[in-house]
């Protein structure tokens, strides 16, 4: 286990801006997503001057999935359409994810196809805010992603450890962090001023029974996540599929024509991740 308690790990994650082995563009979209003012022009002007970004973030609203094929030319225009919290998803998401390919290769896909899984879902159950489960299912192993870049031999030990076992990856995280990637997850949307119900959708998409605010969200993340594994799409770092927690079925109420529709959506929505790959 490493040698630093939970009150030092949180205090360490949440000065981002400061880690030496966290990619530079993620210190910059860090401080700009973590303004409590900023605006949706400031984020586009953002985006705007960083070409890699404006090419990632207009391929994202330009793809099919969005229904804009083609049609968006502006960083601009992609922040109205697309808004400020899927923005800031994505915006993490392209900045980081890349740099995990070579570590642990998959958890964009797998990262991606969540999100996808997550919002059509969310639309299938009439929520409002599908976009925002969207950017929740794009972020819900964000934790993994600094854990592994903070502390690699240790992260790494946890895999072989979860794979040796045959345990999941957040039964090995406790064995080697005082905490876990999901509870990791939610001190960084926090900071990043995501709101309520997107920060508790990631802290318990693990455990969907303790969501009080965002039940329904937290329960189709919980879904989505274990609907890629079975799938194959991607990797999450578990060496097998974790069995679905039995509230997220009772909470989502759905039928056996239900989950064989929304496999079926899936299924369609799944040939996306190629488009969107970066």
């Amino acid at each position: 286990m490493i040698d630093i308690d939970i009150k030092n790990l949180r205090r360490k994650v949440e000065n981002i801006n400061s880690l030496p082995t966290i990619p530079s563009t993620l210190k910059q979209i860090s401080k700009v997503i973590g303004d409590p003012v900023i605006s949706l022009k400031e984020i586009g002007d953002f985006i705007g001057n960083d070409p890699a970004l404006t090419t990632k973030i207009l391929k994202m609203v330009n793809s099919a999935f969005y229904g804009f094929p083609g049609r968006i030319s502006s960083t601009s225009h992609a922040t109205v359409l697309l808004g400020l919290n899927v923005i800031k998803g994505l915006l993490v998401g392209v900045s980081v994810f890349e740099a995990m390919q070579n570590t642990m290769l998959g958890l964009w896909e797998h990262s991606l196809g969540c999100a996808l899984t997550s919002r059509l879902m969310a639309k299938r159950k009439g929520l409002k805010d599908y976009d925002d489960v969207y950017a929740a299912g794009l972020l819900h192993d964000i934790g993994k992603i600094i854990l592994f870049l903070e502390f690699p031999k240790e992260y790494k030990e946890t895999m072989n450890e979860a794979e040796f076992k045959e345990i999941t990856i957040v039964e090995a995280e406790r064995d080697h962090f005082v905490t876990n990637h999901a509870d990791i997850g939610s001190w960084l949307a926090e900071k990043w001023l995501f709101p309520r119900n997107l920060i508790e959708v990631i802290k318990y998409h693990h455990k969907p029974h303790l969501s009080k605010n965002a039940p329904i969200e937290t329960a189709i993340v919980h879904l989505a996540d274990i609907f890629m594994r079975a799938n194959g799409v991607g990797f999450a770092g578990d060496p097998f599929v974790p069995a679905v927690n039995p509230v997220a079925f009772e909470t989502l109420k759905l039928s056996e024509t239900d989950i064989k529709e929304i496999l079926e959506e899936m299924e369609d929505s799944l040939e996306v991740t190629e488009e969107l790959s970066l």
